[in-house]
């Protein structure tokens, strides 16, 4: 739990190539910085499986295996990070604050590099259901599912976590894949006895009066049936910008992105952005983390009230 009373220079919402690049920057510089992280295992490149394109590289390596580097680089520069959901934040005063379910973090400044893995409700009942029995946040909501039966909808490290997470509070939950096999192999979630693994199906609707009672699922050869439950938990990743958390707080693009100039400065005194969040139309590891030495350099340059920004190349 951190000290109510810090204030950070700069609090980052994002572990990504562009959120980690930034807190390089921006520790290195000597500003007191925090990145708050989702997931260390979730985001496009901890998902990626094989990465030989990346400057400097001379073996090709997984995408979370970067990301560790990434990582470990900014933490050994002195930035912090914590695993942590933020779920909204103010941003329009001289100090900003980020809220997470457990506490908030002030600052100076803040980049938004949350990447481009959200998506729109596409299954049948989702948005209707929304805050009424579907989350797309286990560990904002488990507990109002005390006893009762629930099902994760996704295949990656972070569906299986959260489902491991569910199996804390929950009598029952169904984990459905809708492909045969995980994108992990082994996790000790998987081993609870109140895990029900349901690989290759499909979920094709959520339904029930006020509030959610069942679903309905399809297997690979179309047979379908229901799963009576409480809670669906969402974890299937698109393209679309993570801004969820902005509730309008920064101006977004017709597109949902967050508008920047070219050195990663929103309209927004002390607030930058970068990487996939903001729509670039070149999705690589390396334009996300110059996006990110941008936005550390233009934070590092706003905190300093520096005519120009301070390079640094050694």
């Amino acid at each position: 739990m951190p000290d109510s009373d810090i204030i950070y220079d700069v609090v980052i919402i994002g572990g990504g190539p562009a959120g980690l690049t930034a807190a390089q920057y921006t520790s290195r510089a000597r500003l007191k910085t925090v990145v708050l992280d989702k997931s260390s295992t979730a985001g496009a490149l901890a998902y990626t499986s094989h990465i030989e394109n990346y400057p400097g590289l001379p073996q090709p390596v997984s995408g979370k295996e970067l990301l560790d580097i990434f990582r470990k680089q900014a933490v050994n520069f002195g930035a912090e990070y914590i695993e942590a959901q933020v779920v909204g934040a103010k941003l329009d005063s001289e100090v900003k604050e980020v809220f997470t379910m457990d506490s908030s973090y002030k600052g100076k400044a803040v980049i938004i590099a949350t990447g481009s893995m959200g998506r729109k409700p596409a299954i049948k009942g989702e948005a209707e259901f929304l805050g009424k029995g579907v989350s797309y946040c286990a560990v904002c909501d488990a507990a109002f599912y005390k006893g009762k039966t629930v099902c994760v909808i996704g295949n990656s490290e972070e569906a299986v976590k959260e489902a491991g997470y569910l199996t804390r509070f929950a009598e029952i939950v169904y984990l459905i894949s809708p492909t045969p096999k995980l994108k992990i192999e082994s996790h000790p979630a998987l081993d609870s006895p109140n895990l029900k693994l349901i690989s290759g199906s499909i979920v094709t609707s959520i339904e029930g009066t006020e509030t959610v009672e069942k679903i309905r699922i399809s297997d690979t050869e179309k047979k379908e049936r229901d799963i009576p439950l409480s809670g669906v938990f969402v974890y299937i990743h698109g393209s679309k910008p993570i801004v969820d958390f902005l509730y309008g707080s920064v101006e977004l693009t017709e597109e949902e992105c967050v508008e920047t100039n070219r050195m990663m400065e929103t309209p927004m005194p002390g607030v930058f952005a970068a990487g996939d969040v903001i729509c670039t139309e070149v999705r690589q590891v390396v334009t996300a983390a110059s996006n990110g030495c941008l936005a550390a350099l233009s934070a590092e340059k706003y905190l300093h009230h520096r005519s120009r920004r301070r390079s640094a190349w050694g």
